[in-house]
């Protein structure tokens, strides 16, 4: 599993000209999932989401995590993520799940994130064709990826 993580002062996800999800002050997180991703994976992916300490604290220090200040989390599912762009100049996603793997994995990590954070999180539409917007805050870009926890 991998995540892409933004903080943000504000972020939104639109659909077909409506607004689906959209929050202030949290992350929008961009996630993609390979095959190979296991319950251990979200879970361990969901912990370090609403843990991750790059909220500043009364010292202007990144010291607080999200759930420290209250913060709203959008989740967007993003199989672009595994793009293999080594050979050649077309991208290929043959390491992205495919939809009947990735969608139950998207909905289980939603979940996760959900009950870490101890609220309901935003979502976008898997497989749709999705209009995201955001404030990065900082700004503070992060990328992690489960089967390498050291990135």
């Amino acid at each position: 599993m991998r995540v892409i993580i933004q903080r943000v002062s504000e972020a939104s996800v639109t659909i077909d000209g409506a607004i689906k999800s959209s929050i202030k002050k949290g992350f929008l997180v961009l996630a993609g999932f390979e095959e190979a991703d296991t319950p251990e994976d979200l879970e361990w992916m969901a912990n370090k989401l609403v843990n991750l300490r790059v909220f500043d604290d009364e010292n202007d220090q990144m010291n607080l995590a999200i759930k420290d200040v209250g913060g709203d989390i959008i989740i967007v599912s993003q199989f672009t993520l595994y793009a293999l762009t080594k050979k050649g100049n077309r991208p290929s996603f043959i390491k992205a799940a495919k939809p009947e793997i990735a969608i139950p994995l998207y909905e289980s990590f939603v979940q996760l994130v959900s009950f870490n954070l101890g609220k309901p999180v935003g979502t976008g539409e898997f497989g749709a064709d999705m209009k995201v917007a955001l404030i990065n805050d900082g700004p503070v870009t992060i990328q992690i990826d489960s089967k390498d926890p050291n990135t």
